[in-house]
Formats: structure tokens, sequence, C-alpha cells
């Protein structure tokens, strides 16, 4: 079933032009159109589906520092100020507040990875604080359980993920920017090699400048143009239980599992990390760039099926502008939850937190996840198409720093100062036979 989502009208009218068009209705696409529209440009934001529909509302709604990768940690700082920034300056609604997020462990190993991100995180203003194991056990006493050690991220916390995306399109309207559902992008339409319209299945808008943050759709999309982008997708489940009368935290892992309160009042529940690998042509044609990160993460991925060769998102064909393309014959990558993964994960918190185990499952789902080679988006202008610049590869990290990573490609647009250093994010780290440093969570 698809994940809990609030629907959003769309602009009736499909502009002949537009300063910039923004390829994807999800986190990335909607931020970016919401930050270009504010320095006054005309913005088109065509989405296939419904805004919010894939994997921006199928996430666990954490919007942390903690634990990441030094290459996306700047990101993930200024997308904490932003998101609460949003909420000041649209009075909309994304269910975020810095609530804390709350980790606990037995595994030595695991705390010491912890400690030394800390140390690193703390030396360039991070506020995260290791807990011994009396502070671990009193502060999570809802798991009746003795802890060696945990985390206690102060300042991160988290978003609603269906409410946020619609909030975000609703203030792009009212900032005078176009928001169009159902509304696929087919290709791009160059003159000299630069990008002079994009081709949608509602018309053609012209214009000069392209985003793309379509998510898992973006590999098949650039290979319309030529560009070599290695991306692949991982199948992930969750599901929500009702928590009403339970005394639980707001954000809590441990134990590989995850527990995230949402805006209904039930708690999201997660196995961290355990996906399905569905076997497709992309991800055949990529395979030897990703080898490094399934090397590191196997205990957690496992041989899928069918679904996503069916889905159509990892398709190598070409298809032409003037007819349907399979991102229309697949308006929303919904894949059925892994029963297993459900059963397990409902297993496991059960055991962290007997509580849980006679909540009511209220929903569950399951989304695809993209990622690339080493688990950290490329966000960037694309040298081969002058006017089209990639935001996608988030590798399921986007919904939490994507108003930084949306910030970042504005800045990139309109040639200010970048909020951070962009580098880091280039596509010409994956050109062949460059090395793979894959991101440590």
């Amino acid at each position: 079933m698809p994940a809990p989502l609030k629907f959003i009208e769309s602009t009736p009218d499909l502009p002949a032009e537009a300063d910039v068009v923004v390829i994807g209705g999800g986190v990335i696409g909607s931020f970016t159109s919401y930050y270009l529209a504010q320095r006054g440009l005309k913005v088109a934001l065509v989405e296939k589906g419904v805004v919010g529909g894939e994997q921006s509302s199928r996430n666990w709604g954490w919007c942390r520092q903690q634990n990441r990768d030094e290459r996306e940690l700047p990101l993930a700082t200024k997308a904490l100020d932003l998101w609460e920034q949003f909420g000041l300056e649209s009075g909309q609604e994304t269910g975020f507040r810095r609530c804390g997020l709350f980790y606990v462990s037995n595994d030595g190993e695991e705390l010491a990875t912890w400690a030394k991100w800390g140390e690193y995180a703390r030396s360039i203003g991070v506020k995260t604080r290791m807990l011994n194991s009396q502070e671990a056990t009193e502060k999570g006493g809802f798991t009746r359980q003795v802890w060696k050690g945990g985390v206690h991220s102060q300042m991160d916390g988290i978003a609603d993920p269906g409410l946020a995306v619609p909030a975000v399109a609703r203030a792009v309207m009212a900032l005078g920017g176009t928001v169009h559902q159902a509304c696929a992008a087919r290709g791009i339409e160059t003159t000299g090699g630069a990008v002079s319209a994009v081709v949608t299945e509602r018309g053609t808008i012209r214009t000069k400048l392209v985003i793309h943050a379509g998510g898992a759709w973006a590999s098949s999309f650039m290979r319309q143009l030529g560009v070599r982008f290695p991306q692949a997708t991982v199948r992930q489940s969750i599901l929500a239980v009702g928590t009403g009368h339970m005394s639980l935290p707001d954000a809590f892992y441990g134990d590989s599992m995850s527990i995230t309160r949402r805006g209904d009042g039930s708690h999201a529940l997660a196995y961290s990390g355990r996906a399905k690998v569905d076997l497709t042509l992309q991800f055949l044609r990529f395979q030897k760039q990703f080898l490094p990160m399934f090397k590191q993460r196997w205990k957690k991925v496992s041989p899928g099926g069918l679904q996503g060769l069916l889905a159509g998102h990892e398709t190598l064909s070409r298809w032409a502008l003037d007819r349907p393309t399979p991102m229309e014959a697949r308006r929303i990558l919904d894949p059925a939850p892994d029963a297993k993964t459900i059963s397990l994960t409902v297993e496991r918190v059960s055991r962290l937190i007997p509580a849980v185990a006679t909540a009511p499952v209220v929903a569950s789902w399951a989304g695809f996840v993209d990622s690339t080679p080493d688990g950290v988006p490329v966000i960037g202008e694309i040298p081969a198409v002058p006017g089209m610049i990639l935001a996608a590869g988030f590798s399921g990290h986007g919904f939490g720093i994507g108003p930084g990573a949306a910030h970042l490609v504005a800045d990139i647009v309109t040639g200010n100062e970048p909020i951070v250093d962009p580098r880091p994010y280039r596509l010409s780290r994956f050109d062949p036979g460059a090395l793979i440093d894959v991101s440590e969570f």
C-alpha cells in the first residue's frame, strides 16, 4: 500500500516557457523549486505522479547530523536550520521539530564507531553526546533493558514524510511557481548542444535550465542524453503501528531497529539497512562500481525478485519524445512490502520495546531507495549538456538533507556563494576506473 501522504492540487495550465524547469516532485525537487522561486525565477515543477509520492513519503523522517559521512555532514547541518526556517517563513506545516535522536547499543565496536564519529563532529561544532551505561539505560527505560552505552544527538530531529513535501510544493505555488502533477517529463530538447526546452506529456516548456531531481528514475533519464550516471536501487519495507497510549520517544535507534513518531500519532518501525536488491539490466550495467558498497553491507542486503525489473525505472531502453514513456506506464513506484522483513521488524522491535508487541499494525509500505556507488549524492552541472543540473542518488538520506541539497542547487543556478563546497558531489568522481570511497554510514 502507499505510504500515508497529503495530496495537493496542481497548477491548471502548463506554462509555455520558464526560467527553470525542475523534474521530480520529491523533497529535492520541491525544495529546489521553492528556493528558486524565492529568488524571483519563474519555476515550473513537473512530476509524473503525485508530489512526494515515492521515497520522499516512504522514509523514516529523520533529519540528522548524527553519523553522517563527512561529505554529507555540512549539508545535514545546513538542512536542519533550513527545515526550521522554512516553517517560519512559509507558514506551512512539515512536522519538523528538533526532538533529538536517541541511540543505544550493547555492541562495543558500534559504540566505538559512534564515539570516533562524535570526536570529529564536535570538532566542527556538531552537538552530540555519548551516553554511558547508566545514562543509556535510564533514558531507554521503555526498553526494560540494560545498555552498554548510547548517543544523544540533541539538535537533530524529525519531520513528517506524509506532510512535508506537499507543504513545500504549496509554498512554491504561493511564491508564483507552478506545480504540475501527472505530467511526466519525457526528455530534453537542445539547441547547439545546450538545453532549450523540456518535452512533457502535456506539452513543451521552453527553458534554458533544467534540474533533474527524479530519484530512482534519474539514471535511465540521463541515459537518454548520453550521460552515464551509475545508480542502483534497493527495496526497503517499513510499517507503522498504533502507539497512541504508549510513552515512547519521537526517534529511537537500537539493535538496527528504528522507531519514529509520525504526525498521526503512530510510530514507524524500520530495520535499518535491510533491503532487497532486484536484478535489473541497469544493476548489471553498473555492478562493478557497486561491488565495494555491497561488500561492506552484504549482511543486510539480500537478493530480491522481479519487482524492480517490472517497475521500469532501471530500464536501459531508449524512448521517443512523442510517445508514452516508462514513467507514464508507472506513475508511482509502489512496490509491495516484503512480508518477511515486516514480520522480522515487528519481532525485533517487540524484543526491544515489549509494549510494541500488542500494538496494531496500521500501515505497511515499501519504496525503492536510489543510491550511488559511494552512498553520497550527485549534485551539480552536467558539462556534456549545458543547462542541465543533476541532483540524485541520495542513498536514503535525501529527506533529511533535502533542504540543504536544494539550496546548493539553487546557489549553482543563480551563481550565489554555495551554501557548502559542491566539489564532493561531482558526477565525475564515478568516471570509469575511479576509486570508490564508500560512506561508512
